[in-house]
């Protein structure tokens, strides 16, 4: 069975755009997701990025043009400067980790998250839309909000943003198969192809 490490985090849009996408290419191929939220800023720190406040005016006009490109391609509504952004992410993505430690597939819960910001405008820091995203996918929000607040979790996505580095994801969503990297949601199908062909993993040279 194939293993695919999905690391993201929950205030990319790159992540919202490729998402149900991700998911569906994972569900066709019987490809098992491990979701693996990560610090981005620990990821950018080794890869060169700045925010996008940070960037060039020509960067930030360009992303902007871009995200509603890749919207329209993906069928998907966006906001591109939600009312809830830049926002912190890091319970969102901690709510995701305690759901996988306990055995519970997050994938609807991070569909949920991740339009919450780029399609709804809801403020994905309050703990409050948390709870009512966990209720709507059916999923008990107490143990999930107490557990992401332990240190436990913090050390897990610490871990999983290593692995990120490690596994040479400059940035999210990454996709990693058999240890090839497959950065931005414009690679799934690149994912797909390597899938469906089962070739050998591309390494650098």
């Amino acid at each position: 069975m194939h293993v695919i490490d999905y690391y993201f985090h929950c205030a990319s849009p790159f992540t919202y755009l490729g998402h149900n996408l991700l998911c569906e290419v994972a569900e066709r191929h019987k490809a098992t997701l491990n979701y693996k939220p990560v610090n981005l800023g620990a990821l950018w720190a080794v890869s060169g990025a700045v925010p996008p406040g940070q960037r060039p005016p020509v960067r930030q006009r360009l992303r902007l043009i871009e995200l509603q490109r890749l919207a329209a391609w993906r069928g998907l509504p966006i906001k591109t400067t939600p009312l809830h952004w830049p926002v912190d992410a890091a319970l969102a993505d901690k709510v995701i980790i305690a759901l996988v430690e306990t055995g519970h597939d997050p994938r609807y819960f991070v569909g949920k998250v991740l339009a919450g910001v780029w399609a709804n405008d809801d403020n994905i820091a309050d703990e409050t839309v948390l709870t009512s995203y966990l209720s709507q996918v059916g999923l008990d929000a107490r143990p999930a909000l107490l557990d992401a607040k332990t240190d436990e979790i913090a050390a897990i996505r610490e871990r999983n943003s290593q692995d990120a580095i490690a596994a040479d994801a400059v940035g999210v969503p990454t996709y990693v198969l058999n240890g090839e990297p497959f950065w931005g949601q414009d690679r799934i199908e690149l994912l797909e192809q390597a899938l469906s062909t089962g070739r050998n993993p591309i390494r650098p040279h």
